[in-house]
């Protein structure tokens, strides 16, 4: 029965990245891709088509978390912007800068944030879902380790801050690279569509190499610090 229940845990996690793979990525490349053409949807409406998808996921969660989260709030005026760039046929080179003022915000809070009693890096990496934050905290507070905690915690926050630095620099990079069409045309939309595929494996895997090892340097100085083993730091 323990077994069932675990399971029965991680498939809505499995199928809720399927989802928004497919709902936030595939789907949307498609339609910027194929239906932008003036025999189909046409730019304009292809483009509320295709950024619909991702703008529908982001209210749903919005509803079902009943909060407002500091990342989600970005990507969905990502969203937004990008659909108004394209609409008003703002000059192209606004999507570049978009691309890289997102990321670049993120980076810029998570290390502001952790001057504050809110460090985003707790939402990030320290957080309930990942560890057992009560019972590190208890040990600890047992063996006098807390200054050592966070001054690990502040290094780590340095780490995921030049993740998204490194997320805006290469964004930018692609977006320049890309989209080269006037916006408010058919090939302005495919080049979006482009772009959206291939932040993944240019942006987002580089960007998730840093992040793993800042949550890996975290877990590993837990260990050090509490002389817990790492089946009683993270969940199973």
């Amino acid at each position: 029965m323990p077994e069932a229940k675990a399971n029965s845990k991680k498939k809505p996690g499995a199928s809720k990245l399927f989802v928004d793979l497919l709902l936030c990525i595939l789907i949307p490349t498609l339609i910027l891709k194929k239906l932008s053409g003036v025999d189909m949807l046409g730019s304009t409406y292809a483009l509320v088509a295709a950024l619909s998808l991702p703008l529908m996921v982001g209210i749903y969660e919005f509803f079902q978390d009943k909060k407002i989260n500091f990342v989600p709030a970005l990507g969905f005026i990502s969203i937004l912007l990008t659909g108004g760039i394209g609409i008003l046929q703002l000059p192209k080179e606004y999507i570049a800068i978009k691309e890289a003022l997102i990321p670049l915000v993120i980076g810029i809070a998570t290390l502001i944030s952790s001057y504050t009693k809110y460090p985003l890096i707790r939402t990030f990496l320290y957080n309930d879902l990942v560890m057992d934050t009560d019972k590190v905290a208890r040990q600890l507070e047992h063996n006098k380790k807390q200054h050592e905690f966070d001054q690990i915690m502040v290094k780590a926050t340095w780490m995921l801050a030049s993740s998204f630095t490194l997320s805006a620099v290469l964004n930018y990079l692609l977006a320049k690279w890309i989209v080269v069409s006037p916006s408010g045309t058919a090939e302005f939309n495919s080049e979006l569509g482009t772009m959206n595929l291939m932040s993944y494996p240019v942006i987002v895997l580089p960007c998730m190499v840093i992040t793993m090892y800042a949550l890996f340097y975290v877990i590993r100085n837990i260990r050090n610090l509490t002389g817990l083993k790492l089946e009683e730091i993270v969940h199973q």
